[in-house]
């Protein structure tokens, strides 16, 4: 999509993100990378957001991921679904360059340790889904339940 969203709130060139790093054993991997990927849906769950989740092709990821895993919000001034979350099974390609390893007690051997990377939200994407999402015929916005807490208990913003 180079060149299509080159600037605005979708196409930041530096943006903050709650980043998820997971280091564990070969074993784990798997289940490590599955439970980011369902906390990152509960999240946008819990927002009210629709979403879909697109399992990369190997020509998408970077020299580090053996698996990726995007995450798309619904953006209705899109009409399409963006990226705001993804997450990777970098297998043992960081520690290696790293050398973050652990013990094998049962082998008695040094192993190196695998890694999952996850950006769990990007929070400029997220705000457009969210104001999008969530704006009513009156203009105002409907705060999601989950957040209100952290708005004072305000129930929605606009006019």
């Amino acid at each position: 999509s180079a060149g299509t969203e080159n600037k605005g709130l979708y196409r930041l060139h530096q943006f903050s993100k709650v980043e998820l790093l997971s280091i564990c054993k070969e074993e784990h991997s798997d289940s490590v990378l599955g439970r980011a990927i369902e906390l990152q849906k509960e999240i946008l769950d819990e927002l009210g957001l629709h979403y879909q989740v697109l399992n990369m092709p190997a020509s998408d990821l970077g020299a580090p991921a053996a698996c990726k895993i995007d995450i798309e919000a619904w953006m209705p001034s899109k009409n399409a679904y963006g990226e705001v979350s993804s997450a990777s099974s970098c297998t043992d390609y960081q520690s290696r360059r790293l050398s973050i390893r652990y013990r094998d007690m049962a082998a008695k051997r040094n192993r190196f340790a695998h890694t999952v990377n996850a950006t769990c939200l990007a929070v400029p994407r997220i705000i457009i889904a969210l104001l999008e999402t969530h704006q009513q015929v009156d203009g105002t916005v409907t705060i999601p339940k989950c957040l209100r807490p952290f708005m004072t208990g305000i129930r929605s913003i606009g006019n």
